[in-house]
């Protein structure tokens, strides 16, 4: 990580973590693989499906077997929900097997686009975190429900950047502006749809928090590469970010100073 960053963390709940990169386990060739990405990745926060995941059976070989709990924070996910009563449900069996209050909260609302049901995000986000989940809901880029999510106690809210497994990048970087401006009391998790470190560095350039991603890196021709430059995208858009970009302008301004000139 570059110096310039180790005093940069993002926190969650209280919770400090050195990198802003959070990352899925589906996908990959190996689980082999998949470990060799965690690490490359330098994520400290890895992602699981609970539903697809045999969490009873542990006499069976699993995903979870090659995911270093000392090392990294394991966040169960809803994926799957078609609806409140299944996430909740969901959560709770996850809590119970996996001894974690964490959950990434998803109730898609349509098969074909994995599009959420935010209506239903509010209602699960609300029951769990009364019951002491810490819930980061995985909801539609839009700033009505940022702000229900929140009143119903997300920890932080995860808009999506482009449809589930897309790779087509942010698609709304308005609406991605308009959230970091207005939604200043909880961090903003990019999720979904980022397809290569370009898309990691510019969600970090407009001042997300964190960004959460699993196909671009699990499905790409070495996963572990791809892995790393997901990590350095973070971080050149994060210093990006902080560092302040320069005002557009319409027309062209010289690089050299014109005061002084021999004429």
């Amino acid at each position: 990580m570059s110096t310039l960053l180790e005093n940069d963390k993002l926190v969650i709940a209280g919770r400090e973590f050195s990198s802003r990169l959070l990352i899925g386990t589906g996908k990959y060739p190996s689980f082999e693989i998949m470990r060799d990405a965690h690490v490359r990745s330098g994520a400290e926060v890895v992602t699981v499906a609970v539903r697809r995941v045999n969490l009873t059976d542990r006499s069976q070989e699993s995903l979870l077997d090659y995911i270093d709990a000392n090392r990294f924070l394991l966040l169960p996910n809803t994926a799957g929900c078609y609806t409140a009563e299944e996430a909740i449900r969901t959560a709770r069996l996850a809590r119970e097997v996996l001894q974690t209050p964490w959950v990434k909260l998803e109730v898609i609302g349509d098969e074909k686009t994995l599009f959420p049901d935010n209506e239903g995000l509010v209602e699960a986000t609300r029951v769990l975190a009364k019951e002491g989940f810490i819930v980061l809901p995985y909801f539609n880029d839009d700033l009505i429900t940022a702000r229900k999510l929140i009143d119903a106690g997300a920890v932080a809210i995860m808009p999506l950047a482009a449809p589930i497994g897309s790779g087509l990048g942010i698609q709304n970087l308005t609406t991605m502006r308009i959230l970091r401006e207005l939604i200043t009391t909880v961090p903003i998790i990019v999720d979904a749809g980022v397809g290569t470190a370009s898309d990691v560095a510019l969600a970090m350039e407009l001042g997300m928090d964190g960004v959460l991603l699993n196909t671009a890196v699990a499905t790409a021709q070495d996963p572990v590469k791809m892995a790393e430059a997901m990590k350095l995208g973070i971080e050149a858009g994060r210093l990006a970010y902080l560092a302040g970009r320069m005002p557009r302008r319409l027309y062209a301004s010289a690089s050299s100073p014109l005061d002084g000139l021999v004429r």
